[in-house]
């Protein structure tokens, strides 16, 4: 097989800060503009078209946005050099996350860093809605004193229906519950009761949340599954008279419906922060009603949580740039920070078992499959597994693969890929199997030794291999005097020789043999030792 020369680039892999660009293009905390310098040089450019972007984003490897700008999958196209899009706030719906998975950006964003800001905007909203704060305030700076229009009613007794209990959902519940003393009570699929009652709320299905709630606010991403969940009909099913609020995205309640229902008497009011299309369009149905308390996209904006975004993203952009992992990535595989840090050891293994199994036998891969035993097999293995098809994957394509779009990668090349865990025994209690199935079947084994990378089996071979070099990999028969030949061809082109491992399967039968050089070994001279040495195979390998 011939040695492949393209090499993949790691998302995570640091580079000099001299040669890091940084683009921030929506206006931030003057804080995490200066943590971002400490990764390299950052520009500063806000209000960009996208023509504009695309210019400046060729050049830049990583992306600074909140929720003006529209990383659309041909801002990705143009992005030769972007590694990771920090969203300095919460929500991503402005990113094309499956494009920037597909050209393996990492996305992350800063999920905790604006969540007493959301809360409180919500409960302020919910008390001004239900107090007409906004309208009264209107009428009296037009000189009026008119206080029988805006007769409120109180929050405490009433039922609040909290549709999704993350962070924000949660903190609102908390406050309303134990500081208004509303009864309230949640919708949420992946909350426990336990956690739902930390927040002082009961978890009910989504029926009941519409029919019970006096005030309902809703703390749901939009995707697919959450976009217009509520709908003429589920507005329709709310009691007579009840009020909404939305403070997190646009779309989550269906704009024409709530305007219909609040026309119509039967939905008394909504405060309303985020919409559908931002800013509204002058006829978004919304605007012209005066029983809606509208604003401008507030929910995040506090001085101190632009601060803690701002920072936050920063950071985590400053991290991974300089090769660690990122705090809140938003499109890699979910593995627990704690087992994360036991993987780690093994993740340069992985990925230098990928790129070995690729220069070995890497022609017409159809399967990759990879077994992890010991420690490893109780483990989130998903990164270890990506590391493998990095290492494979680089050998073959120009795309840059990495653990963000490597099962992507395998699935465009038509590679399937298996993950299992196994009790095999692989020599060593914690160890990981890569095999894979081409033109030809190689099975390769690896664990580490004190932090140290070590490959063990190459097929029935046991070696102990530091992956690390330029390395002759040999097969040969087992007879006397191939060492020899070997060596001494390449002690006449001056090719000094940095270690040698050998293995084989039984005396004077098939043999491997690895041996470490330091100097190139040209195609001509790789022809001439396998004649001269009868070589039953020889590969030039660089881990």
């Amino acid at each position: 097989m011939a040695v492949a020369t393209t090499s993949g680039v790691a998302g995570g892999s640091p580079a000099a800060p001299s040669t890091v660009r940084i683009l921030v293009s929506d206006p931030i905390a003057a804080d995490g503009v200066e943590r971002l310098r400490a990764a390299g040089e950052v520009e500063v450019a806000t209000g960009l078209t996208p023509e504009e972007l695309k210019q400046k984003i060729a050049d830049a490897d990583a992306l600074v946005v909140r929720s003006e700008t529209k990383v659309t999958a041909e801002i990705f196209e143009a992005a030769r050099r972007l590694r990771v899009v920090g969203r300095a706030g919460v929500g991503v719906d402005n990113i094309d996350l499956e494009a920037a998975t597909r050209h393996g950006v990492l996305v992350v964003n800063a999920p905790s860093g604006n969540t007493i800001a959301a809360a409180e905007h919500t409960v302020g909203m919910m008390l001004a809605m239900a107090r007409n704060i906004a309208r009264a305030d209107a009428s009296m700076h037009q000189g009026k004193w008119d206080r029988k229009s805006f007769m409120g009613t109180e929050l405490r007794g009433k039922t609040l229906g909290v549709l999704g209990l993350g962070k924000i959902g949660f903190e609102v519940a908390r406050i309303s519950a134990h500081g208004l003393q509303m009864r309230v009570i949640a919708n949420d699929p992946l909350v426990t009761a336990e956690r739902a009652e930390q927040a002082g709320a009961e978890l009910v299905d989504f029926e009941t949340l519409l029919t019970q709630s006096d005030f309902l606010s809703v703390h749901v991403p939009v995707n697919d599954k959450t976009r217009g969940v509520i709908g003429a009909a589920e507005l329709a099913r709310m009691k007579q008279g009840a009020r909404l609020v939305n403070v997190a995205r646009g779309g989550i309640i269906d704009e024409q419906a709530l305007a219909d229902a609040v026309r119509d008497g039967h939905i008394a009011a909504a405060a309303i922060d985020v919409y559908t299309k931002e800013p509204p369009l002058p006829e978004n149905p919304l605007l012209a009603l005066p029983e809606l308390l509208l604003t401008p996209h507030l929910g995040a904006s506090t001085t101190e949580a632009q601060l803690n975004v701002a920072t936050d993203v920063a950071d985590q952009i400053v991290q991974y740039l300089a090769g660690g992992g990122p705090g809140s990535a938003v499109n890699l595989p979910a593995v627990k920070p704690e087992e994360l840090a036991r993987l780690q050891p093994y993740l340069v293994l992985a990925e230098k078992m990928g790129s070995l199994a690729a220069q070995l036998a890497g022609e017409k891969v159809g399967r990759v499959v990879c077994s992890y035993a010991g420690e490893l097999s109780q483990l989130d293995y998903s990164y270890l597994t990506a590391e493998v098809l990095r290492g494979l994957f680089s050998h073959f394509t120009e795309t840059r693969v990495n653990a963000i779009n490597a099962k992507l990668v395998a699935k465009d090349h038509g590679v399937a890929v298996e993950e299992r865990t196994t009790t095999r025994d692989l020599d060593h209690a914690d160890a990981l199997l890569v095999e894979v199935i081409g033109k030809e079947r190689l099975i390769v084994v690896g664990t580490q030794f004190e932090g140290q990378p070590r490959v063990t089996r190459i097929n029935d071979f046991r070696v102990d291999m530091e992956p690390d070099g330029v390395f002759l990999v040999v097969q040969h028969n087992d007879r006397p005097g191939v060492i020899a030949k070997v060596s001494g061809l390449l002690a006449s082109h001056d090719i000094n020789i940095a270690g040698i491992e050998l293995g084989r399967d039984h005396p004077r039968g098939r043999a491997v043999m690895l041996m470490q050089v330091d100097d190139p070994v040209s195609p001509e001279l790789q022809a001439a030792l396998r004649e001269i040495a009868d070589l039953e195979s020889l590969r030039v390998v660089t881990l």
